[in-house]
């Protein structure tokens, strides 16, 4: 059954879609497309989740729900791509409830999954990642899943929230253990509890100490060559990012990826075929420095959308 994703979603801000009219030197702002009409040609599909209520059931300060218009702002502001197919979709119109907004969210990218986009998915909190990684396994076959976080979002509770979006797809057989990675940790912002639960199960979690010991992409590389499922799911909580360079999100990070980290592993995801789901989470304007966490993510971002085409 076809879902209608416009009746779904909110149509985007057209002030967000920055214009600078010069023949020579085209933004995103003037390339990208948002009207019906012009969704069927369109290769990527960008549309935001504008809620925090997952990020405020966990304890954690509130301000995400702005962040899919203020991610766009300084996305548009970039320099636009040579024949870039991009078209915005809006935002899920928020239900009472965050189990109703979750399930409108997964009902809009099972469309998109149906209709051969590769999807950006603005979050909001980062319990986004349950009904967007769920949409995918839905739509038929295993799903390989990455959580690129500080902390690893498998906490039991009986209400979802910001913090068991994993655990979710894990205990509801969503993603298999042996499909699921937890990347760029950091120890002191995790249990040895939920480490160990992991570990019984057969997933796989590294550190952020971890990565560079190896060389920050060699475990990325390792996976996605010994690994033949083909659609990947890529969860980016924007907290794994240094505080320095992403202060603007639910809970800063004193360690974390650097941005030039974080854009090098957007180019590898960009450039894996199977690659079907991009999502940015927890990124709060609220708490942002001169902008430099919406900045950063509309950046790495650009470099999604240049190395994929």
């Amino acid at each position: 059954m076809n879902t209608d994703i416009f009746t779904l979603t909110n149509r985007p801000d057209e002030t967000l879609f920055f214009r600078r009219d010069e023949a020579g030197d085209p933004r995103l702002g003037e390339i990208v497309r948002w009207q019906p009409a012009d969704y069927p040609d369109a290769k990527f599909v960008l549309f935001g989740c504008p809620q925090d209520e997952g990020v405020r059931r966990n304890g954690g300060r509130v301000g995400a729900a702005a962040a899919p218009d203020a991610i766009r702002r300084w996305l548009y502001r970039l320099v636009a791509p040579e024949n870039i197919q991009l078209f915005d979709l809006g935002s899920t119109i928020i239900q009472p409830t965050l189990e109703a907004t979750h399930a409108i969210q997964q009902q809009i990218i099972r469309q998109l999954i149906s209709d051969g986009k590769i999807i950006i998915s603005l979050g909001g909190g980062n319990d986004l990642s349950y009904p967007d990684c769920a949409a995918l396994a839905q739509s038929g076959g295993d799903v390989l899943a990455f959580n690129v976080d500080a902390h690893l979002d498998v906490r039991e509770s009986l209400i979802r929230h910001s913090g068991t979006p994993y655990r979710m797809l894990l205990e509801e057989g969503i993603v298999k253990p042996q499909h699921f990675y937890e990347m760029a940790y950091q120890p002191f912002a995790v249990s040895q509890h939920h480490l160990r639960y992991l570990k019984e199960i057969g997933a796989t979690a590294h550190s952020l100490a971890d990565l560079r010991g190896r060389g920050f992409l060699n475990s990325f590389q390792e996976i996605l060559a010994q690994q033949g499922v083909d659609r990947i799911f890529w969860g980016i909580d924007m907290d794994s990012v240094h505080i320095n360079e992403a202060p603007g999100v639910s809970a800063p990070n004193s360690l974390g990826l650097t941005g030039s980290e974080l854009c090098s592993l957007v180019t590898l995801v960009a450039r894996d075929p199977r690659t079907r789901i991009l999502e940015f989470t927890e990124v709060n304007p609220t708490y942002d420095i001169d902008f430099r966490t919406c900045r950063l993510t509309a950046t790495a971002i650009w470099h999604f959308l240049t190395e994929a085409l």
